[in-house]
């Protein structure tokens, strides 16, 4: 690999790092705050716990990176596919300024519970959106990540309609959808979303930085 060959990725292996310090500060959250029900109670709601502060400061590094993503995807794809990319960015990056309401209110949300769920909840419907409509480039420029691709976008597709059932359950009067002991699984399927959605931004970041060499070699050519 030449200098100018190892420029564009470079220019991607920061965001990767951010994607990767934003999953590390979740799971760390998480084992610090072993009195929080992981499948009842959503990540969000961490903040006021011990070390809450990572809380929002994977969300700032994850949207940091997502909109590195968006600038380096450049302008040969479909607006609705960048429009919905920048809609899951923005909308991560509102929700890590509002902090979520402590665990166990769902009945009085405060202003800043509503600016932090309504941008969570846009960001995770528009990651899928973004996903299906920019599956097929990726596939196309690493044909070699299609099943990872592939399996990536089904999962967000998935995992955010699981969600947002958990979701209205819980808003609308519930919880009411339990299992067991747990009264709503709401908890373990926004730590799905989220665990899938990562994956994606690093892989399409990987992606990214493919077409970044090809373009370099096709300017020199």
């Amino acid at each position: 690999m030449t200098a100018m060959d190892a420029a564009p990725v470079a220019g991607v292996r920061a965001p990767l790092t951010l994607v990767g310090i934003g999953a590390l500060a979740m799971t760390v959250v998480e084992v610090l705050n072993p009195e929080y029900d992981l499948v009842s109670e959503t990540l969000s709601r961490y903040v006021h716990g011990t070390a809450g502060w990572l809380v929002p400061a994977a969300l700032l590094a994850v949207g940091t990176a997502s909109a590195v993503l968006v600038f380096r995807l450049g302008s040969g794809i479909r607006r609705v596919a960048r429009a919905a990319l920048a809609v899951w960015t923005v909308g991560i990056l509102v929700a890590a300024f509002f902090p979520a309401d402590p665990p166990g209110n769902w009945g009085r949300p405060s202003l800043a519970e509503l600016v932090h769920g309504n941008a969570a909840f846009l960001a995770f419907a528009a990651l899928p959106t973004a996903a299906v409509l920019l599956r097929g480039m990726l596939v196309a420029r690493r044909p070699g990540l299609r099943t990872a691709l592939n399996t990536l976008t089904v999962a967000t597709v998935v995992s955010t309609v699981a969600l947002a059932v958990f979701l209205v359950d819980v808003m609308g009067g519930g919880p009411s959808l339990g299992v067991g002991s747990a009264p709503t699984l709401v908890g373990l399927a926004e730590r799905l979303v989220l665990a899938v959605d990562f994956g994606w931004v690093a892989l399409a970041l990987t992606v990214v930085a493919g077409i970044s060499r090809e373009r370099g070699r096709d300017r020199r050519a």
